[in-house]
């Protein structure tokens, strides 16, 4: 992961189109979920979906890595289309998921959950690399290394979640409720990982529930509602204007 030289943000305004969802449907048996979702998100931004529970936004993000399938509708990577590809072939192009719950397993130690992450590596070598970038980006899960997952805070096993979704080296990290279940306090220290994360030249898609929390990291969001694209617009133009975000979430 290469740092930028100067701010995601600006440099996203007129970096490339790296990911393109376009009238995707997503169904959960005969129960429609997603209803011609459309999204674009380009090299270097972190873009949020928001919305109220059961909107659709966990779904789009399980689409996009191949967990759900899609009815119709295209996703687009780099330009080559990726709807319905095996979830390790999503991987393999450089998309990572870090899902709802963050799913450790909790028998197993913090470096083990690590090493999962970089099942696709054929080198032990490089496996070793990336575990050592992990502990230096994580040096509190450096002092916990040998500790089982489920030992550590809600906090802590978040750390873990987002740390093994980043041994695959991805260039797009998606984030599913990364605050989910964590203090005021915890839920900053993770926020402040994504803005690390972002700096450094990976792509964020997000998904949270805390809207505030969620455009003060974003430069771009999509409002989901009923499984559709209710709204787009500049993080900052909803955060500054509780009227309009009202006027799309309801309440």
């Amino acid at each position: 992961m290469t740092l930028l030289s100067e701010s995601p943000a600006v440099m996203a305004a007129d970096a490339p189109t790296v990911l393109t969802v376009d009238g995707l449907h997503v169904s959960y048996g005969s129960t429609a979920a997603l209803h011609g979702v459309s999204l674009d998100v380009r090299a270097g931004e972190t873009v949020a979906l928001i919305g109220a529970n059961g909107a659709g936004k966990s779904t789009t993000l399980r689409a996009i890595s191949g967990i759900l399938k899609a009815r119709s509708g295209s996703i687009t990577w780099d330009g080559k289309p990726i709807a319905n590809l095996p979830p390790d072939r999503i991987v393999a192009a450089g998309i990572a998921h870090c899902p709802e719950e963050r799913h450790v397993w909790p028998h197993m130690t913090v470096e083990e959950n690590i090493m999962l992450g970089a099942y696709l590596c054929r080198s032990r070598s490089e496996v070793q690399r990336r575990a050592g970038m992990a502990f230096h980006r994580f040096p509190r899960l450096r002092e916990r290394a040998k500790q089982l997952a489920g030992t550590l805070s809600g906090g802590e096993q978040q750390m873990l979640a987002i740390a093994r979704a980043l041994m695959s080296e991805p260039r797009l990290l998606m984030l599913d409720e990364p605050s989910l279940g964590l203090s005021p306090k915890m839920a900053d220290e993770v926020f402040d990982v994504v803005r690390s994360i972002n700096a450094h030249g990976v792509t964020v898609l997000l998904v949270e529930q805390n809207i505030h929390n969620a455009l003060s990291v974003a430069s771009r969001a999509y409002v989901v509602k009923t499984g559709r694209i209710a709204a787009s617009r500049p993080a900052a133009e909803l955060r500054d204007d509780p009227d309009l975000l009202r006027a799309y979430l309801g309440g």
